[in-house]
């Protein structure tokens, strides 16, 4: 059962939103398609974890803090025993070599086992911490089936593409059913789960510094009016309400600028004159309660 689920990060989400509407650096765009990256691998090992059967917990996505050190738990399976899974989604052909991970151009990659081995350690100084005794087993995750790894270690705990099937059996078939203390454990992590994001990366931006207009849900291109209800993305050909597509851009507005006061011409000016103030003012309404302050109307 999923317990915890998992939800794109702060960071990923701001930075999606300025790629599209401005221009970043080189370096900007490095940290955003990493981020990003190691989010899609995540997914694809949540696609696999929400189908099983066996009486367990899955809490996705944990950051936690013991002893003044932080740590990130990309899954963790709650049963007689503590699984817990560092996820790489690397690609293409790299090589293992002096306990370091390596990619074919000899560029030093984060080392996935140190992570896991720390994470462990630290988590076991956590459940000490509270009372709690349960056995821990830690595997690294290779999830991109384009991913090879040459002169692979025979003796470390990763798992690889081809293995993933092998691995969801073996899970699926955990004897013993959960009770009061498993799902303690759980809970406390849950209240323990730090939610805040560092944007500390991520440099100063203004509203007039952005480009306007509707962004497409799936791949961020700017959409286009196709009749009088109905928006098309003239990359990937999605079409959306523009009811539906106004209000998730005002959604937007709102994360970037959680400070500025949503008003209808703020808006026109935000969806780069989709709609008329009128039809805005409308489709507002559907959401947001309507504030009069002297002679202006803002919405929250």
């Amino acid at each position: 059962m999923i317990f915890k689920s998992r939800f794109e990060r702060g960071e990923i989400t701001l930075l999606k939103s300025l790629n599209a509407r401005m221009d970043l650096t080189d370096e900007e765009k490095k940290n955003f398609m990493f981020l990003k990256k190691g989010f899609d691998g995540e997914l694809m090992f949540d696609a696999l974890t929400v189908k099983l059967q066996s009486d367990c917990l899955v809490l996705n996505d944990l950051l936690l803090e013991v002893g003044g050190g932080r740590f990130q738990i990309d899954t963790l399976i709650i049963h007689e025993k503590l699984y817990i899974f560092e996820v790489k989604n690397y690609e293409g052909n790299c090589y293992f070599e002096s306990g370091n991970f390596y990619s074919s151009s000899g560029v030093v990659l984060k080392n996935a086992l140190n992570q896991l081995n720390r994470c462990e350690t630290l988590l076991r100084q956590l459940l000490q911490k509270h009372g709690f005794k349960f056995s821990t087993e830690g595997q690294v995750v290779f999830i991109n089936p384009e991913f090879f790894l040459y002169q692979a270690p025979r003796h470390e705990p990763i798992v690889y593409t081809p293995q993933l099937n092998q691995l969801m059996k073996k899970l699926n078939s955990l004897p013993g059913k959960l009770n009061g203390k498993h799902l303690k454990l759980a809970e406390l992590l849950v209240s323990l789960h730090i939610t805040e994001d560092s944007y500390s990366r991520v440099r100063h931006y203004g509203f007039g510094q952005l480009r306007k207009g509707v962004l497409c849900p799936v791949c961020q291109s700017f959409m286009e009016r196709s009749g009088l209800k109905i928006l098309v993305c003239p990359s990937c050909r999605l079409e959306e309400s523009v009811d539906a597509a106004v209000l998730r851009s005002v959604e937007e507005l709102r994360f970037l600028f959680p400070e500025m006061r949503v008003t209808t011409r703020v808006v026109e000016e935000w969806c780069g004159g989709i709609c008329s103030p009128k039809a805005l003012g409308r489709i507002l309404r559907l959401r947001y309660k309507a504030i009069s302050y002297r002679r202006w109307v803002y919405f929250e």
